[in-house]
């Protein structure tokens, strides 16, 4: 039995984010199996050696803690947008990956930024903004889901506590709202579903019309015979 294309849709966006989270519990395992720290191959602002941490930066975690806080969110996020928008999502994804980076590098404070935090803002200021904008049925769920589970980060974008980057979390922020409105349109709407009401209801109107047509035939025919019959 052949799997439906949404479920396959689905299970590949799992399939990818959980290799993804995968990674990223390798690199903390080894790093703690190890001894060696890797937070200074995280983005150091305005030092050349620091952009190499707009690549490494988001793989590299400081606790197990913090890993974890991530990895739930990176689950429901990146299966959301991978799923809902999978067209979108090889442009927006790298776009927030490497742009909240470099957001970071060009403006943040001076100080090691780590974490996986710039890219699951993004993920979740896209997944909103987008169901917002484009109003259809998977999206609208997808936006009100990830809202209700993660509406709170909203202000995790402005300066709280020490140590943590709120300017990573900032720039994917805004880097996801602004993927939103131009990637809005790329992947096209499911169709609507029908329900058996619904189906009925059609079938109703189709059947009264047909009705009427029918009923409107025979009048014209009488009509003509009468005025063949009517003596000149």
């Amino acid at each position: 039995m052949e799997n439906h294309p949404d479920t396959v849709r689905f299970k590949r966006a799992l399939f990818v984010t959980t290799g993804f989270i995968a990674l990223l519990w390798l690199i903390k395992l080894l790093e703690w199996w190890t001894g060696i720290e890797l937070k200074t191959f995280g983005i150091y602002p305005r030092a050349p050696q620091g952009l190499r941490g707009i690549i490494f930066a988001p793989l590299i975690h400081g606790s197990f803690e913090h890993l974890m806080t991530n990895t739930a969110a990176l689950l429901i996020l990146g299966a959301s947008t991978l799923y809902g928008y999978p067209r979108a999502a090889r442009l927006i994804i790298p776009a927030i990956y490497v742009g909240s980076g470099l957001g970071v590098w060009l403006y943040a404070r001076e100080t090691y930024h780590i974490g996986a935090s710039g890219l699951t803002f993004g993920l979740m200021f896209f997944v909103f903004t987008i169901g917002v904008l484009r109003r259809d049925r998977r999206a609208s769920a997808l936006s009100m889901i990830v809202f209700f589970l993660y509406g709170s980060m909203i202000w995790g974008i402005f300066p709280g506590r020490p140590g943590i980057s709120f300017e990573y979390h900032f720039f994917g922020a805004a880097i996801g709202i602004i993927g939103a409105i131009a990637l809005r349109k790329l992947d096209p709407a499911p169709p609507e579903k029908k329900y058996s009401w619904e189906l009925e209801e059609e079938d109703d109107d189709e059947d009264a019309y047909r009705l009427e047509g029918a009923h409107s035939a025979e009048g014209d025919q009488s009509a003509g015979k009468h005025q063949f019959v009517t003596p000149g």
